[in-house]
């Protein structure tokens, strides 16, 4: 399998499912209501907040796949427009998730050579530095959800490794 398509599938699993920790974005954002998303839990980012952070990064990479200029700015990262109803929030998620099977599509349709090509400016290094980031940077905001559903009393059975018999 090409480095490409193994990224394209790591990406979709930290999205989707189907990765070694048993922990997605679908997954974790599916039974949370837009009341929760937009509740400042002590002094944290919101749900809502971390995830269209995540999301904002996904678009910033899939513009440059797409042959356009890297324009993004982490000051604008974590700023999103009002989410003030169920049909807000349902139609945030619905973006990213179309958003991160369009990314994944294009690395898949990435030359393995082009991986090791500075990311429109050496000082922003690789395509694969990126493209491996952004999936470790999501699985560390993920986990930040995770942790704020924790604090708010949402408790989701764990799937994972079951402990052997014997």
């Amino acid at each position: 399998m090409s480095i490409s398509i193994n990224i394209a599938k790591n990406l979709r699993e930290v999205c989707f499912g189907g990765n070694w920790t048993c922990s997605n974005l679908k997954d974790n954002l599916s039974d949370i209501p837009w009341e929760l998303a937009t509740e400042k839990v002590n002094n944290l980012n919101t749900i809502a907040t971390l995830t269209n952070h995540i999301h904002y990064y996904v678009i910033a990479i899939t513009k440059v796949l797409q042959g356009g200029p890297l324009d993004s700015k982490d000051e604008l990262s974590f700023s999103h427009p009002p989410i003030n109803s169920a049909n807000d929030w349902e139609q945030m998620l619905e973006k990213i998730w179309v958003d991160f099977e369009l990314l994944a599509t294009l690395i898949e349709q990435l030359p393995d050579d082009k991986l090791w090509e500075d990311f429109t400016d050496k000082k922003y290094g690789t395509y694969y530095r990126n493209l491996q980031g952004l999936i470790e940077h999501t699985h560390y905001h993920l986990g930040q959800i995770a942790l704020i559903k924790k604090m708010e009393g949402f408790r989701q059975p764990f799937e994972g490794l079951k402990p052997s018999k014997g």
